[in-house]
């Protein structure tokens, strides 16, 4: 199981999948999940994206096998990218390209406006707005929910509007057990902080070729709303995808990573040969 110690709190599970040619040198995907989630749940992008990329997938600190942060454990966004770029100093990567699915897309909005040296492109598949105004009561409920019921039964409840109605129901089981694997400990300090960030700032700062990847009916915003702010991001396009999920990474993987494979490659910039400089 390759691991990355990134400080004395945190030891980091990652997962390295790279099927391209031996003899080129290819770039790097880092790929961010979302909350109570791993890199694991990447697995339907895989192998449309590890043939062309070398693809990198962290559990965030807290979450899948990396190490679990206890209750009065004080998170912020940069300290998460801080790990991010930790991990890619060890495995020797300067320049990668993002992806990200859900609250992972507020880490990655604000990963490469802080970072645009080194953020080739950006792609959030499924991402809330840049600013949430849900703190106070529904935040403490919340909470108040999670260490009265756990985590498996909180992401059960909430998984219809997550997976979308057309998911199969052994996927939503398995979604589900994913899920609450998660130590109850990092999920609720984890979802008291970072999901109430405002990245609204970020967006027109970000200088990478961005995509935005939404459902027609999420429960994260209306296309209109979606729309609205990814308008501010420069160089930035939207993808509308039929359906009702609003984690369209995992209701719609194939597409997405077909999506995601395209832009890359009309965004590309062209390689200047040695000889031609």
């Amino acid at each position: 199981m390759p691991t990355a110690r990134i400080d004395a709190s945190l030891e980091m599970h990652y997962l390295i999948d790279d099927y391209t040619d031996p003899w080129r040198e290819a770039e790097t995907i880092l790929m961010i999940h979302g909350n109570a989630e791993r890199g694991q749940a990447w697995y339907g992008w895989v192998p449309h994206l590890a043939r062309h990329f070398r693809v990198v997938r962290p559990d965030t600190r807290g979450f899948g096998e990396s190490t679990p942060m206890p209750r009065d454990f004080k998170w912020t966004i940069d300290l998460v990218i801080d790990d991010y770029l930790s991990l890619l100093k060890t495995l020797g990567i300067e320049r990668f390209h993002l992806i990200a699915a859900k609250l992972g897309g507020t880490i990655a909005r604000h990963f490469a406006a802080r970072c645009p040296e080194r953020v080739l492109t950006l792609t959030v598949a499924g991402t809330p707005p840049p600013k949430w105004d849900r703190m106070g009561a529904k935040a403490a409920h919340a909470t108040e929910e999670l260490e009265k019921t756990g985590v498996e039964r909180w992401a059960r409840k909430n998984m219809a509007g997550r997976l979308g109605s057309k998911f199969p129901p052994e996927g939503v089981e398995w979604w589900t057990k994913l899920m609450g694997k998660t130590p109850l400990s990092t999920l609720i300090v984890f979802g008291e902080t970072i999901p109430y960030t405002d990245i609204t700032a970020d967006l027109p700062r970000i200088q990478c070729p961005t995509l935005v990847i939404t459902t027609e009916k999420s429960a994260l915003g209306s296309v209109e709303s979606t729309r609205a702010w990814q308008q501010t991001i420069p160089n930035s396009e939207l993808v509308v995808l039929p359906g009702d999920s609003y984690h369209v990474a995992a209701s719609d993987a194939d597409r997405c990573a077909e999506e995601v494979l395209k832009f890359i490659t009309r965004r590309q910039k062209p390689t200047v040969a040695a000889d031609e400089r």
